[in-house]
């Protein structure tokens, strides 16, 4: 598996990886019904961010995209999504991705990096980012509607350089 930056030909495989992630309703506060598109423009970074594809051979695995957290005094901050395709989990595609993006945010020069919408319920994830250094700085009850849990809480997560 390889990371590279993502380039306009990638979008054929991308989109697909996002439509399914956002369309289960289980780990990404995006509208389910928004088009190829609308995800586009939502998910390419301009620079200075970054979006990113991991690749085996010429297949997609998964996707992420970092950037500046919040303009303006927030601007030392970074921030980073996560995406794999469904049959690529488990394979170590989404830890590749999040040590991707912490070390190219170091070589950025932020002063650290913050998740802030972390789906509670989605233990994987939320176990991953605590290894690699998060840690939970706060839990918005409820904010997440899941399609099976109900109401689930999101975390907002923050790695310190």
């Amino acid at each position: 598996m390889h990371i590279r930056a993502f380039v306009e030909t990638n979008w054929p495989q991308v989109w697909p990886i996002v439509r399914d992630v956002v369309q289960a309703l289980e780990t990404f506060p995006f509208d389910p019904a928004m088009t190829a598109t609308q995800a586009h423009s939502i998910w390419i970074e301009v620079p200075p961010g970054l979006t990113v594809v991991a690749v085996d051979g010429d297949r997609v695995l998964g996707t992420a995209k970092m950037g500046t957290n919040r303009p303006g005094p927030g601007s030392h901050v970074s921030t980073a999504s996560f995406m794999v395709a469904a049959d690529a989990r488990g394979r170590g595609v989404g830890t590749a991705l999040c040590r991707f993006a912490l070390d190219w945010a170091r070589e950025c020069g932020y002063a650290g990096m913050q998740f802030n919408a972390v789906v509670e319920s989605n233990r994987s994830a939320v176990e991953l980012y605590q290894r690699l250094g998060f840690h939970i700085v706060g839990t918005v009850p409820g904010a997440f509607s899941h399609p099976t849990l109900g109401r689930v809480g999101l975390h907002v997560m923050y790695c310190a350089f």
